[in-house]
């Protein structure tokens, strides 16, 4: 039962994932201090009436919640344009490029058990089982 488990965390596929998920918040983070930083008061210099605004227009004056906030959704944008292009870069490629090397042969994959060794662990089960069987009698 824990070799099953062990195979699947270590395919690879788990393993990837949980990096990119703990990278992706970590860069998200960085990304987010960035544009909120530095890009958004750059949008916010463009226009809007109040320079805290930002890039925006207020429908009703009296009404602070009909202010449409462009700059916060270029910001946005560019957050996720940012974000998504380090995954690409930093992710996709180098693990596409692996697996082009391991399709040509110049990598080996992940090693799969030989026929001994899986014939090995069949009748190390049936002894086992044999053992529990022979136990009860």
């Amino acid at each position: 039962m824990f070799k099953g488990f062990k195979d699947f965390l270590m395919r690879g596929n788990v393993v990837d994932l949980a990096v990119a998920v703990v990278i992706g918040s970590a860069f998200t983070a960085i990304v987010t201090a960035f544009t909120n930083g530095l890009i958004k008061p750059l949008i916010s210099t463009i226009g809007g009436t109040d320079a805290a605004k930002g890039l925006g227009y207020q429908i009703f004056e009296n009404n602070q919640a009909t202010f449409l906030d462009f700059g916060g959704v270029i910001n946005a944008a560019i957050n996720f344009v940012l974000v998504a292009a380090v995954v690409y870069f930093v992710i996709v490629l180098p693990v596409k490029h692996v697996q082009e090397r391991r399709k040509r042969g110049q990598e080996p994959g992940p090693s799969e058990p030989t026929d001994v060794e899986l014939l090995i662990e069949i009748r190390d089960l049936l002894r086992a089982q044999s053992q529990r069987d022979n136990g009860r009698d």
